[in-house]
């Protein structure tokens, strides 16, 4: 007679399963796995420990707990992820949105005060910067992307967010920008050095499109592009505000100020490190970081 499997069991072997092959916070993710393969958030699989397990919700755990064990993102297995405390759909086709990733809204939140504008966002991906930008500031967002099918996934999120009147979507170069009058100028551009492609963990290097990852030999090609196109696309005193790498504020910053862009700075995430530069086509000066 087969061995019948209670949630707490399958969630014990789960857990020393994952770990086992390398997964980062095993126990998290096997909780996640079992609570999509039964329909229920964390709590319900808490409250569902004693539960014996069907055939066919153990075979269901089992194809999602050996994708995760080949290292693919726990985000693509679960098709969602929360970014601004608003879920977005996610594939293969889009860079998972990751929560330092808000300190960049926050900031450009902060560049459309006191006065509002029209937004540019460049390399939208999934679309979480410019849907968390329209739905927090009621906001009209031109948000751009190379990948047709990066867009697709982009405009499913903006209507699940109920912000599709306000964010369209355009498939566009980064260095094919047109002409405009834009407040503020957002990105979240690749900053992968070459080198560091050939070290990222196989969740990222084997999974994320490395369109979205790879930033050229030094990591700062998107940044020299988009200080370019700033002044043309930008109103007098709008913002350019990106995200940047660990270690690349200081260079991002002098590639703004190379191009003539004022007001400079530089704001931290929560961990301490420099993950946001901003600058102004205004008047000359330094912003506090």
């Amino acid at each position: 007679m087969a061995k019948v499997w209670s949630v707490l069991e399958v969630l014990r072997w789960t857990t020393t399963y994952l770990q086992e092959k390398g997964v980062d916070n095993p126990r998290l993710d096997a909780e996640l796995l079992i609570g999509a393969a039964l329909d229920k958030d964390r709590v319900g699989v808490y409250l569902a420990y004693d539960q014996p397990l069907q055939q066919a919700e153990l075979d269901t755990v089992r194809a999602l707990v050996k994708r995760r064990a080949l290292r693919e993102p726990l985000q693509y297995i679960l098709g969602q992820v929360e970014f601004w405390a608003l879920p977005f759909k996610v594939t293969p086709a889009v860079l998972i949105p990751r929560a330092d990733t808000e300190v960049l809204v926050e900031e450009g939140l902060k560049a459309l005060e006191p006065q509002s504008g029209a937004v540019l966002d460049v390399g939208t991906g999934s679309g979480a910067v410019a849907i968390a930008l329209a739905h927090s500031a009621k906001v009209r967002v031109l948000a751009v992307d190379i990948s047709a099918e990066a867009l697709q996934i982009a405009h499913i999120n903006a209507q699940n967010n109920g912000v599709a009147e306000l964010v369209t979507f355009a498939q566009s170069d980064l260095h094919a920008l047109e002409h405009g009058s834009y407040r503020l100028l957002v990105s979240n551009p690749p900053y992968i050095t070459s080198a560091q492609m050939q070290e990222l963990m196989p969740e990222v290097a084997q999974h994320e499109p490395a369109l979205a990852l790879h930033g050229g030999e030094d990591g700062l090609d998107a940044y020299r592009s988009l200080a370019r196109q700033a002044p043309m696309v930008l109103e007098l005193g709008g913002w350019l505000v990106v995200e940047v790498g660990q270690g690349q504020a200081d260079a991002v910053a002098d590639i703004f100020r190379a191009a003539g862009l004022k007001q400079c700075y530089q704001r931290c995430d929560y961990a301490g490190i420099a993950r946001v530069v901003g600058a102004c086509t205004g008047s000359d000066g330094e912003r506090d970081g």
